[in-house]
């Protein structure tokens, strides 16, 4: 006989007190917290089978519902092989709409656990912290990230998912891709998706990623007298979109981003191991499909219905704005070259030329370039390769200077009588000849 519970023990000295008298059947029916008459069966079962009397009838037996050994074995064999990695909630998916095998997940971690599969992530008891309200409108506030991971595994190279959630919803918002590494074409391009699809948000969280914020200690001349340094390609078309910037502080501060990548690089990678994407394209085509299927799992409703998105005003060339922007001057053979690149600018109206005219050089995400004079369109050139150009030549590294502090008046009059002597010095040659820089 198996080991019998406490409840079972309780049962059998309640029938042993009634049967020497120490209680009647009715006080000991109370006792045990059931009827007179189940009292009575009680009795009769241990007077025919002893102790295993107070046991109830299904103790011992299969469930009528339990699932059949051959199923249990497939469900084992298809996590070992076809689904190996995937958790168990992924899994007990899959098992319903590929498969055909509807389960619980909780039908599912027995099994598995039963045969010696351990979970994927240990669960542990979560610490407290307060988190940080979500906005009650979609399109309020947009948290956008790059994650370098091997998504592809060791089948293809590694690459770097950028993607945008909102902060209202959760959702996964369009215009998310794969590119080789965090960039400032991935977020240009992930903006311009999202002003196509949705609109343009309010607000944009992000860290301090060299693509987003000025990082570096170089200043040119034009940013010394200014005492404040030339925004990222990123920053000039956010700030060209009204969208403002807020910056995080550190990676806890962005945990809700932080928290999507932990999902995609649990789920997204074994649904790339499962269509066995080995290339860059082949996982833009698995993760265009898996958007769609994440958020129907995992985003939430606003808490107010209204979607704030904005619309692209009327006059907004988008194209423009979501692209690399440099100033030039144009050569006195009405070229205007960058990093290789020859652009040649034809006659003006009345044909003017432009040499020697400032003007503003795009190159466009598709690898076009534009020539802006004044903001009128000059001149186009086809696609290049040349893509950021990084170069930080001809820049000072320099800080605004800090107020000089005020002299006392000791130091003021010694100064005075040291210097009524001196001769002064020989003014710098203004013709001297100066370094050339290159902006």
């Amino acid at each position: 006989m198996d080991k019998m519970s406490e409840r079972e023990w309780k049962r059998l000295d309640g029938v042993g007190r009634v049967e020497q008298g120490l209680l009647s059947n009715a006080e000991a029916a109370a006792l045990l917290e059931i009827s007179a008459r189940q009292m009575r069966r009680v009795r009769a079962r241990v007077d025919e089978m002893g102790a295993q009397g107070v046991r109830h009838g299904n103790t011992g037996r299969a469930p009528v519902h339990r699932v059949a050994e051959e199923i249990r074995a497939r469900v084992v064999a298809l996590h070992v092989t076809k689904y190996g990695g995937f958790n168990d909630q992924h899994f007990s998916e899959k098992l319903a709409e590929v498969e055909g095998l509807v389960m619980s997940r909780a039908t599912v971690r027995r099994i598995l656990r039963a045969a010696g599969i351990e979970a994927k992530h240990q669960r542990r008891a979560a610490a407290h912290r307060r988190r940080r309200a979500r906005r009650a409108q979609a399109g309020l506030m947009i948290l956008w990230d790059g994650s370098q991971h091997p998504w592809l595994e060791e089948r293809g190279p590694q690459l770097c998912l950028m993607g945008a959630l909102d902060d209202a919803t959760g959702e996964l918002l369009a215009g998310a891709h794969f590119v080789a590494h965090e960039c400032a074409a991935g977020y240009l391009r992930l903006l311009a998706a999202l002003a196509c699809s949705k609109g343009l948000p309010w607000s944009a969280y992000m860290d301090h990623h060299s693509s987003l914020f000025r990082n570096d200690d170089h200043w040119s001349a034009a940013e010394r007298q200014r005492g404040v340094q030339e925004p990222t390609q990123v920053g000039r078309a956010l700030a060209a979109l009204q969208i403002t910037v807020i910056a995080a502080l550190s990676p806890q501060a962005k945990g809700r981003v932080e928290r999507l990548w932990g999902t995609l690089q649990d789920r997204l990678v074994a649904e790339l191991r499962l269509a066995d994407a080995r290339t860059q394209a082949q996982a833009n085509a698995v993760l265009e499909g898996f958007i769609p299927d994440y958020n129907r799992r995992f985003a939430r409703p606003a808490a107010k219905p209204q979607a704030a998105w904005r619309p692209v005003g009327a006059g907004v060339d988008l194209a423009r704005v979501c692209s690399f922007a440099y100033q030039a001057r144009i050569l006195n053979d009405n070229t205007v070259r960058l990093s290789g690149v020859v652009i040649d600018i034809p006659p003006g109206p009345a044909a003017r030329s432009y040499a020697r005219a400032r003007v503003e050089v795009r190159q466009l995400l598709d690898g076009s370039w534009r020539v802006y004079h004044e903001e009128r369109l000059i001149a186009t050139a086809p696609a290049t390769n040349t893509g950021e150009l990084r170069a930080l030549k001809g820049r000072y590294h320099w800080a605004p200077p800090a107020a000089p502090a005020r002299p006392t008046k000791a130091q003021s009059s010694t100064a005075a009588a040291a210097n009524a002597g001196a001769v002064q010095a020989p003014l710098t040659n203004p013709k001297a000849k100066q370094a050339r820089r290159v902006g």
